[in-house]
């Protein structure tokens, strides 16, 4: 879902548009590890244990902390500053407008900004059409004059201005806005019952390459509203074409197929929260995690039910390292939603990331009874990530069955049944892969290197693993098969240079550098040799791995009997 709205966006922003998270923007910047303060803790202690956590992206966290600190007699200007941004960031906007500074001379600029677009949404979200519309009007800038442009329509129509409201929003040079506007006015166009207009501005808008799900929805739902089902079918069946795993599109297209009712055309604040989701996602393309987390809590705050916002939340507070406020976020989209099946699939991986996979599993198994395809995929994905190789082949094998020509699948099961050291399927399922796409790199470098390791068609795997090699050179992975497959085929020397290559690249990789190990040993560099079988054991490697390495190191005779000759250099 992320990536469909990013796509949507990601070609249309401006590079000159975007803002730091920092003072410019009125967010804090930098990072730390926040500490939670002990009992009683001093003023000054309270704010930098609020300052810390809302660099570490526990908005909520700091909010609390900032609280405290103004209780605790640090009632100051910074303070209701700070305290004002963690409470945005945190999505309780009515906590913000409290803190609001903008009424003190010394407040600063950015801060005052936020403030008025903050009081602009909440407005908004309440029906005070009147305030809303004088607050964006008065003029809010930078860098909020894409998201200001883009509510003024809504805070419009919501005051009863028809014909304002119907007055496509600009920023000059703003090509987020300009985009996004159009969706807006063919909005408003259909709520205004000038149907014309708002049909000719949804085919501009989807004319052309897949234009991301949220726009191509928007268009098929009106047609669909409009009674016009076979041309709303056909815009679905032509972007399934291009874009066959668009989950919201496949949901459409069945509802309308099977004649059953649009859904309505959204409400005043959902139209407001939906134009907001533009600059939203362009400041997530520009890497401004803060400021699009500050306007995806206000897309929520107009549209608690909007799930790909719950869902974008989510991925901005992962990355933060907030885990317990994404997996909040990632439970919020419902069973049926478009977005279900992504929210589940990240809130497993979620668990398995903090090591809990029984939970992992639990949640991609319940998620999996829905029979969506990307549920049942995270379902094998993580049975494989646990080794559960033969129930993860089950899955596969179901999906395989559905979709035959799915390289991604047949790969996939191809690796478990390597793991399962059933060799004549997985080289079955990988080559049937190959087939189909004949030029991925992943999929060279596992066939090439499963062939080298295995000692068959070395030749053949060495032209496979330089083609994946030339498609990502720094890639250790790769490079170790490369210098592997020089290994086998006994020309040691170049082992050696490509698999110091690859350490480099890898160098914590337990298996890249036994394979440097057993390269130094066949030329004659004992010492070398030795050492990195050593370094093997320090890097947690598997037991097969370690079971080499200590058995090199144990008998003195290296990989495959004594050691050559010390090699002499040459005067």
């Amino acid at each position: 879902m992320r990536s469909q709205l990013l796509a949507a966006v990601a070609p249309l922003v401006l590079l000159a548009a975007c803002a730091s998270a920092g003072p410019e923007t009125g967010l804090a910047a930098g990072a730390g590890q926040g500490v939670a303060p002990r009992p009683g803790a001093s003023p000054y202690g309270l704010f930098l244990a609020g300052q810390a956590a809302l660099n570490d992206g526990r908005s909520r966290e700091a909010a609390g902390f900032f609280d405290r600190a103004s209780i605790e007699g640090a009632d100051t200007l910074i303070v209701r500053e700070r305290a004002f941004n963690a409470a945005v960031l945190a999505g309780d906007l009515k906590r913000a407008l409290a803190l609001d500074p903008t009424g003190e001379e010394e407040a600063s600029e950015a801060v005052k900004r936020l403030a008025r677009l903050t009081r602009a949404v909440d407005s908004l979200s309440t029906g005070d059409a009147k305030t809303a519309r004088s607050t964006l009007s008065a003029g809010i800038g930078f860098p909020h004059r894409a998201a200001a442009a883009l509510l003024a329509p809504w805070a419009a129509a919501m005051a009863g201005d028809v014909e304002a409201s119907l007055v496509k929003p600009e920023v000059r040079g703003d090509q987020v806005v300009d985009f996004f506007g159009r969706l807006g006015q063919a909005r408003l166009f259909e709520r205004s019952r000038r149907y014309e207009e708002a049909d000719a501005a949804y085919k501009a808008l989807t004319e052309g390459a897949f234009p991301g799900e949220m726009i191509l929805l928007a268009h098929g739902e009106f047609l669909e509203r409009r009674g016009r089902r076979d041309e709303a079918v056909a815009l679905y069946d032509k972007a399934l074409a291009e874009q066959p795993d668009a989950t919201g599109v496949r949901q459409a297209r069945a509802r309308a197929a099977a004649g059953k009712a649009a859904p309505k055309a959204p409400t005043l604040k959902q139209g407001a929260a939906e134009a907001l989701l533009a600059p939203a996602a362009g400041m997530l393309a520009q890497k401004q995690e803060q400021l699009a987390l500050v306007y995806l809590r206000m897309v929520l705050h107009l549209d608690p039910e909007r799930d790909e916002a719950w869902l974008l939340v989510g991925d901005v507070l992962s990355g933060a390292g907030d885990a317990e406020g994404a997996r909040a976020a990632y439970q919020r989209p419902k069973p049926g939603s478009a977005a279900y099946a992504a929210a589940q699939s990240k809130l497993a991986w979620s668990h398995q990331q903090d090591g809990d996979p029984e939970t992992a599993l639990r949640v991609a198994q319940a998620a999996a009874l829905s029979g969506d395809e990307t549920a049942r995929l995270t379902l094998a994905d993580l049975l494989r990530a646990n080794d559960r190789h033969a129930e993860a082949v089950e899955i596969l094998s179901a999906l395989i069955a559905e979709k035959p020509d799915d390289w991604r699948l047949l790969y996939a099961r191809g690796v478990s049944y390597e793991r399962m050291k059933d060799w004549p399927k997985a080289e079955a399922d990988l080559l049937a892969a190959l087939k189909l796409e004949p030029d991925d790199p992943e999929l060279l470098n596992y066939l090439g290197y499963s062939w080298i390791d295995r000692g068959e068609r070395l030749a053949e795997a060495l032209a496979m693993v330089e083609k994946a090699v030339a498609t990502n050179p720094k890639s250790g992975a790769m490079v170790d098969s490369l210098g592997w497959a020089h290994y086998r085929l006994g020309d040691y020397k170049k082992a050696v240079e490509t698999l110091e290559r690859a350490v480099e690249l890898e160098a914590g990789d337990p298996e890249i550098n036994n394979h440097l190990g057993d390269a130094y040993w066949r030329v004659g560099r004992r010492d070398e040799a030795m050492f990195q079988w050593r370094r093997v054991l320090t890097l947690d490697p598997d037991e097969r791995i370690k079971a080499d390495a200590e058995a090199k190191l144990a008998s003195g005779l290296g990989p495959d009997g004594p050691a050559p000759a010390p090699q002499v250099a040459q005067p």
